[in-house]
């Protein structure tokens, strides 16, 4: 039934207001759909590449590193330019950025598509970057300014429970379109959802903006962020081949590493900072977004190389492989409305300490299944051990940065944490590619020594290294000679990805004793004596 208390959304008066007026339950029905599909299409796309890196890898001949850049070049322009995103949205209309976003990302994902090596699929790769930090946090502006506070957080909550579900299936889907049709079909899926979105925003998605606006833009600072990251990340990927020593890597560290210095002291200094360190002047918000880096930096380790491990070593299906995830995201899904609760009870520094420690046992416990073995018996309990961690943790998370800063910071300190996550995971994967790496290589050439090749044979294999898992086996062989140096490939994988598993439970405890340092505990309860004491104490000036 539509509350006849609330006026539609009228263009006229949003226009002239420079506002969005609160909107009828038909039309915030519309709403929520444009903006959860739109904000869909990011957040699958950030999951779904995943799990098709082995078909992309297989068809372009790429290596891992390649295979690092397709992830990072998207996670770089996400990470650098989420917060620019948002206060471009507030400038110029929430409703034009993000259906500018929604338009750039849906060519992007064309280009993706169509891309005749790994390079063209990189650089589509990071456009699609620059989309998804246009319309990730256009959609939940849009919410914002066009719902009644009354009826906000149900819509966020709406918004959040459907994105979650869709970030569910998407994998799902995305692999079976890698079986069925092709890798490229995960890209192009995007077209006809861009075009709806797009029709949804102009038809019904009103128009908002921050009135009377006098920040400007903090342009130095993202140009900044953006190479000082691009510059690290580029340094790290390019290490294991090149070696810290080279030229081009130590210049690209050193360079990454001054350029986010050079970061902080524009910040602490400009007049309108993108990222107000006077924010980080509160205990629970540093520990907050501490905790959230190591948090995140674990998770997007593990999530980088599980589909690999499942896909190339375990002999999963792509569409298995993007099943194997569903338990994980299901359970954040369903317990989310609890940890909520967790905080109200039992304040956020318990589920904060408890939380990521039972995620680092999930954690480790991905380093228990060898090569095969049945799915429910092997990484299935690890999934589940893992989402019930991050359950634990994520709610009482956003509760501690959102209740650490004052209500007018709130928009702010949310993009922050969202960046931090964003950074941990883009950071993630280029150190953990290191890890990996080298744990392969030394356990590949030790395994190797047991095997009667020929000189020609070690030669192509050692070329062949940078491909980990997806190494190509030598044809001239025998069958059983090949099966050999398989098994030999799969184990060191499996070696690697434990190492990996096991630093990022370590990661995990650390960010469980960020917690317990920095994050306040439960306020105790004021009884009636200490009531009385209070007020008849004399009251402070300030």
């Amino acid at each position: 039934m539509v509350n006849i208390a609330k006026p539609p959304c009228d263009e006229a008066f949003i226009r002239s207001k420079e506002v969005a007026a609160p909107c009828s339950k038909a039309v915030g029905r519309w709403i929520l759909a444009a903006t959860i599909l739109g904000s869909s299409m990011a957040f699958i796309d950030g999951t779904v590449v995943n799990v098709a890196l082995p078909a992309l890898q297989k068809a372009l001949g790429a290596t891992v590193a390649d295979m690092q850049w397709v992830v990072e070049a998207y996670s770089l322009f996400l990470a650098a330019l989420l917060l620019v995103g948002g206060s471009l949205g507030d400038l110029y209309g929430r409703r034009f950025v993000f259906a500018a976003g929604v338009a750039l990302f849906a060519l992007a994902s064309v280009l993706c598509g169509l891309a005749q090596n790994i390079n063209q699929l990189i650089i589509a790769r990071g456009v699609q970057g620059v989309g998804a930090a246009m319309l990730v946090p256009g959609s939940l502006a849009i919410i914002s300014a066009s719902f009644s506070e009354e009826d906000r957080g149900q819509a966020i909550g709406t918004w959040s429970g459907f994105s979650a579900i869709t970030a569910a299936i998407g994998p799902v889907i995305g692999g079976w379109l890698i079986e069925h049709i092709s890798w490229r079909a995960v890209f192009f899926i995007n077209l006809p959802l861009a075009i709806i979105v797009i029709t949804l925003v102009f038809w019904r998605v009103p128009e908002s903006r921050e009135k009377d606006r006098e920040r400007g833009m903090d342009w130095v600072g993202a140009c900044l962020t953006t190479a000082g990251l691009g510059a690290l990340v580029y340094g790290l990927i390019e290490a294991p081949t090149l070696g810290f020593s080279h030229r081009a890597v130590f210049a690209a560290l050193a360079g990454g590493a001054f350029a986010l210095l050079s970061f902080f002291v524009v910040e602490a200094r400009t007049r309108n900072p993108m990222v107000p360190l006077m924010l980080f002047r509160s205990k629970n918000f540093t520990g907050a977004n501490l905790l959230t880096l190591f948090l995140y930096c674990g998770l997007g380790a593990t999530l980088f190389f599980l589909p690999l491990n499942l896909i190339q070593v375990q002999g999963y299906s792509a569409t298995a492989a993007g099943a194997a995830l569903l338990p994980f995201i299901l359970i954040m899904f369903l317990l989310s409305r609890w940890s909520g609760g967790l905080v109200k009870r039992y304040g956020a520094k318990l589920p904060l300490v408890i939380g990521p420690i039972i995620a680092a046992v999930g954690f480790a416990m991905f380093a228990l299944p060898d090569v095969r073995g049945r799915y429910w018996t092997t990484f299935f309990p690890a999934i589940v051990v893992l989402g019930l961690g991050m359950a634990t943790s994520v709610a009482p998370l956003t509760t501690t940065v959102m209740n650490a800063v004052k209500e007018d910071h709130a928009g702010v300190a949310s993009g922050i944490n969202n960046a931090v996550s964003r950074t941990a995971g883009l950071l993630a994967v280029a150190v953990f590619g290191i890890v990996m790496a080298n744990a392969f290589t030394a356990n590949f050439d030790r395994r190797l020594t047991t095997l009667d090749l020929s000189t020609d044979v070690r030669a192509q294999l050692e070329n062949e290294r940078g491909s980990l898992a997806g190494m190509k086996v030598p044809d001239v062989l025998s069958g059983e000679m090949q099966a050999a140096i398989k098994q030999v490939i799969n184990e060191s994988f499996v070696a690697g990805f434990r190492l990996i598993t096991y630093t990022s439970a370590g990661l995990a405890c650390l960010s469980a004793l960020v917690a317990w340092a920095l994050v306040e505990g439960r306020r105790r309860r004021l009884t009636s004596k200490d009531r009385t004491s209070e007020r008849t104490q004399p009251r402070r000036l300030s």
